[in-house]
């Protein structure tokens, strides 16, 4: 397809809404050729990056293509990784309520793909600096091959991420529409090259393997990525982050600029490490540890030696987002970095799920600091259970008022806090580490 390439960075935040968003992308599609397009697929985030307004983003290309002088069919399949598909009331919660349910396609990423190459186990290796050696089948979503599709546009934030350094670009196409086996084995790859190296980084051994996939193996499909970046704050009129810059393109370039924004947007820089961190997940966003652990992920830089992560979760449900991932993570627990290594070779359950490997290192303190968790549907043992400190949500709710406390540090009772109200939309560093 053509290749259009721009990039739109604004000096003060954007709401969603703001005509001069809708304007930016109302002029990108009308470079396309829409006589020629008969059928879209979208490929949004799901609830997990609601905040990033990126829904609302879809909702808008949706009724651009509607409004189109000829017919044109428009599916949307969110990028769900391993997560769980989308109720009826998220979907409405992020994309509104003017796109019929019918237009949404669920990936089933145990199921629904294909492969198209595979990476050589001495590339991986070479990516991840000695640490492991085996091929990664590189499957996705078969809709993308689909020919049917005159253009497929992959919807998303750029911020800094756990697994590859920062999310999206073709991360949202093989993680995010991928099998098992890049999903599980890249996810490793990060882990055990080190999450404090990468997190931030807009090229790491992980991104190496997408990229890797995407020249390689990637075949000539009408694929388009709209990236946004946001700011860190959540505007308390929207419920969302605000846009910071919008960018249209296909290539590494298009991301590199994202990436740039992203990391001086996205990271909050302190001086010093904090004693104590209070994290509140929002109970329609988080409920599971394999989604709620950003709010270790994203804080484990600025905290202390001996320090605590305290964290508020009213919608803690469960630990894994299916049930299988649900049953490894209670079984083996976040035990350690070295440990979960030294359990993955003497387990074949755990080598066949190494993304859930991944995950118990990514939220495993490694004894450097303590994790305390509240919730309510979840028990004391349970939590216990996996190697984290439990306190009642209703006690750390009163003691620790969201609705008083203020992003950053505070001072409460002689002792001070540092907040942080959603994990998800950045990253907190030192500025040693610059």
């Amino acid at each position: 397809m053509k290749d259009i390439n721009v990039a739109n960075e604004f000096t003060e935040q954007k709401r969603i809404d703001d005509p001069i968003v809708k304007n930016i992308v109302q002029d990108y599609t009308a470079e396309l050729d829409m006589k020629s397009i008969s059928d879209v697929l979208l490929l949004p985030p799901d609830i997990t990056r609601k905040h990033s307004g990126t829904g609302l983003l879809t909702a808008f290309l949706y009724a651009i293509f509607k409004k189109a002088k000829k017919e044109i069919n428009i599916d949307i399949m969110p990028a769900l990784g391993t997560h769980n598909p989308m109720t009826e009331k998220e979907i409405e919660d992020m994309f509104g309520s003017d796109i019929p349910r019918e237009n949404f396609i669920i990936h089933k990423w145990r199921e629904d793909t294909v492969n198209i190459g595979t990476i050589p186990g001495d590339f991986v290796e070479q990516a991840a600096e000695g640490k492991v050696n085996f091929p990664i089948e590189v499957n996705i979503n078969k809709r993308l091959l689909d020919e049917s599709y005159d253009l497929i546009i992959s919807v998303g934030q750029v911020l800094p991420h756990e697994v590859v350094g920062m999310a999206n670009f073709n991360k949202n196409v093989f993680v995010g529409c991928g099998g098992e086996d890049i999903i599980n084995k890249s996810h490793y790859v990060g882990a055990v090259y080190g999450m404090e190296r990468l997190l931030g980084r807009a090229f790491s051994p992980v991104r190496e393997l997408y990229n890797y996939a995407d020249e390689n193996f990637l075949p000539d499909i009408p694929l388009v990525y709209l990236l946004t970046v946001n700011s860190t704050d959540i505007n308390p009129e929207t419920g969302l982050t605000d846009i910071k810059g919008l960018y249209f393109g296909n290539d590494k370039k298009t991301y590199k600029k994202a990436a740039k924004l992203s990391r001086e947007q996205n990271i909050t820089w302190l001086e010093n490490p904090v004693d104590k961190i209070v994290v509140f997940l929002d109970e329609e966003e988080f409920k599971s540890t394999w989604l709620g652990c950003k709010a270790i992920y994203r804080t484990r830089k600025i905290i202390s030696d001996d320090g605590e992560i305290i964290i508020i979760a009213p919608g803690l449900k469960q630990f894994g987002e299916d049930k299988k991932i649900d049953t490894l993570i209670r079984k083996y627990g976040y035990v350690g970095r070295e440990r979960v290594i030294e359990l993955v070779e003497e387990n074949e359950e755990l080598r066949a799920n190494l993304s859930v490997a991944a995950h118990l290192i990514h939220g495993s303190s490694n004894g450097r600091f303590k994790v305390t968790f509240g919730s309510e549907h979840l028990s004391a043992e349970e939590i216990q259970n996996v190697n984290f400190s439990y306190t009642p949500l209703n006690e750390l709710m009163n003691k620790y008022d969201i609705q008083k406390l203020k992003p950053g540090l505070n001072n409460l009772d002689a002792e001070d806090i540092y907040y942080v109200a959603n994990p998800a939309t950045g990253l907190w560093d030192l500025e040693k580490n610059r």
